[in-house]
């Protein structure tokens, strides 16, 4: 999007920016609020379930809705911080919504007017209105906190560098790299410690540690207020997709030009950060919007005088960039509908299963066992970046060594593999449980099959590789693909993809609820597993990935990477105003 003088231009001196200093209050910030959310909703499946005595299908919709919620509402946050807020307002207001909303679900389990009775037998008695009322107020907060955190905690933290400098530079990758460390070292937490205290201490306590750790991450926020470089609102990146399409609209009828890259109007501005981008043949019907017509103006600076009726070629290329990257975006989230059963369904094949470790006294938490899918991804990263490219580098010549979407499509296709090895393993653990080879008795779902739950490691181990390939891939692949002045909305892009996807596993697991029941009441997804085909679904699962993955195949064929006709290269470099910068 071209910038124009309309709005203020705001400058930063090397004093302001304080880099090193600030990261004590920044990093302290991120890792205490990852361990915060991620120990709140890592367990909140079973937390449903069994102190809100919700059934497994409206426990799992809601935790699909509410996750969806909390990654499609970043592309509101990123609209709010990049159009009126700022990134520091935005993410203060969201952290002190997170903390309330913490606490209120802290609560829900510590006082016991706000949560149902302990089921001790059938039927078990369902929340009050007012208990749901209270529990969905929470769930709403939370929503509100990371709508405003996701979006601009990344930014926000590279914000506090010259981006001029080499020092600058050096501390952005840096900040990246412990960014993902606490990441991957919160969920690692999060998924044993708090877990294991929630499932086997206290849900008061547990859900209290993690309101406690969202309180530190408050606290260092503010406390850095004073040595923060707060860029103010650049304007919404939307509002340049809008123009683009209104002004093709309105010369839809116009017929092109013979030879468009030189009859068309194309003004770039000093002041965009964007690179200049060629002319491309591809959504072409969009090239309308940059024929000068007797009633369009031009500024005396070269630019149009009203960009909802004419629109420069740099601007259109910058849209058709993200216009492109819509069927890759669709690929990506059947993919995550996929990827989301096994996350899901993986917890409740757990608690029917051997959990027990080593003695029979100690029982792994059901819900740790998701660790050894991040697990796996964290082992893979390094082997991958630094045995795997280089490798891939001498056979292909490419310099990182597959192209990405060569690198999404190897996981789509291992995400294939996983859903079959789950099915495979869920058939395994009924038919042990159905042949009475038991080891106990799960309330309100049956009897707890004698075959290790170490079993699931295995569909654990296919999903982290293939997070490893394809989650990675599409983040890095709207990263480089999207204009510069764009990226930190191509992050809420990627996070409304995640969000569809959680939307859409609540309307499969609802469909395939209801057309596979039987007169008998049990269906494909029954509470207890043992009546359940759950492998069955796992099958279904795998052939939608099949599916998806030959359309992502004919995507990937269709696309052309940003700036070039068929790899990606890096763009030329061009020089960045203090505090216009993106990351």
């Amino acid at each position: 999007m071209e910038i124009t003088n309309e709005k203020v231009e705001e400058t930063f001196e090397e004093s302001d920016y304080k880099g090193i200093k600030a990261m004590p209050y920044v990093i302290g910030n991120e890792t205490f609020e990852k361990l915060g959310t991620i120990g709140t909703s890592a367990n909140l499946l079973v937390y449903l379930t069994t102190v809100f005595n919700m059934k497994s299908l409206a426990a799992v919709n809601l935790i699909n809705v509410f996750n969806g919620t909390c990654n499609f509402g970043t592309l509101f946050g990123a609209f709010l911080s990049d159009t009126y807020f700022g990134r520091y307002n935005v993410i203060g207001f969201a952290s002190i919504s997170s903390l309330v909303g913490m606490l209120m679900l802290t609560l829900t389990a510590a006082i016991r007017k706000l949560h149902p009775s302990h089921c001790l037998s059938t039927p078990c008695m369902d929340p009050t209105p007012p208990q749901l009322a209270f529990l969905y107020t929470a769930f709403g907060l939370l929503v509100i906190g990371a709508s405003g955190i996701r979006p601009c905690n990344l930014a926000f933290g590279a914000d506090q560098f010259n981006p001029n400098t080499e020092s600058g530079q050096a501390g952005i990758a840096s900040f990246f790299n412990w960014y993902y460390f606490t990441l991957t070292f919160a969920m690692m937490v999060s998924l044993t410690l708090i877990v294991y205290v929630q499932s086997n201490v206290n849900w008061a306590i547990g859900l209290a540690i993690p309101t406690l750790l969202m309180f530190f991450s408050c606290a260092f926020f503010f406390l850095g207020t004073k040595i923060y470089v707060k860029v103010m609102p650049e304007g919404s990146p939307l509002t340049s997709i809008l123009q683009v399409l209104v002004a093709t609209i309105r010369k839809r009828k116009l017929t092109l030009p013979k030879d468009p890259e030189r009859t068309l109007f194309n003004h770039t501005s000093s002041k965009s950060i964007n690179s200049k981008l060629p002319y491309s043949e591809q959504l072409r019907f969009l090239n309308k919007a940059a024929i000068f017509c007797p009633g369009d103006n031009i500024n005396p600076d070269g630019s149009s005088g009203n960009r909802w009726t004419l629109c420069s070629m740099q601007q259109i290329e910058e849209v058709k960039c993200v216009i492109k990257t819509i069927p890759i975006l669709i690929a990506a989230t059947f993919y995550a509908v996929s990827l989301n059963q096994t996350q899901t369904f993986t917890v409740y094949q757990a608690l029917q299963s051997d959990r027990r470790f080593r003695s029979n006294t100690f029982k792994i938490p059901a819900a740790s066992y998701t660790s050894f899918q991040m697990l796996t991804l964290t082992i893979w990263i390094p082997i991958y970046d630094r045995i795997m490219v280089p490798f891939l580098r001498k056979l292909t010549k490419k310099r990182d060594g597959i192209t990405i979407l060569q690198r999404m499509g190897t996981g789509l296709g291992i995400n294939i593999l996983a859903m079959l090895m789950a099915g495979i393993v869920e058939a395994k653990r009924r038919n042990m449980a159905n042949s009475k080879s038991v080891v106990g008795f799960e309330p309100r779902r049956g009897s707890v099959s004698s075959m290790s739950a170490n079993w699931l490691v295995l569909q654990l181990v296919f999903s982290g590789l293939s997070e490893g390939f394809t989650i990675i891939g599409v983040t890095e692949f709207f990263y480089k693909e999207f204009p510069e002045n764009m990226r930190s909305f191509a992050g809420s892009i990627t996070a409304c993809g995640i969000a569809m996807s959680l939307y859409l596993s609540s309307f499969l697991i609802l469909m395939v609820h209801r057309l596979t029941r039987e007169d008998n009441g049990r269906n494909w997804l029954a509470d207890d597993l043992n009546e359940a085909k759950l492998d069955h679904y796992y099958y279904f699962c795998a052939g939608l990935g099949a599916m998806n993955f030959i359309y992502f195949l004919m995507c990937a064929k269709w696309y052309k990477y940003k700036g070039t006709g068929n790899e990606p290269v890096e763009m030329p470099s061009r020089e960045m105003k203090p505090g216009k910068h993106d990351v």
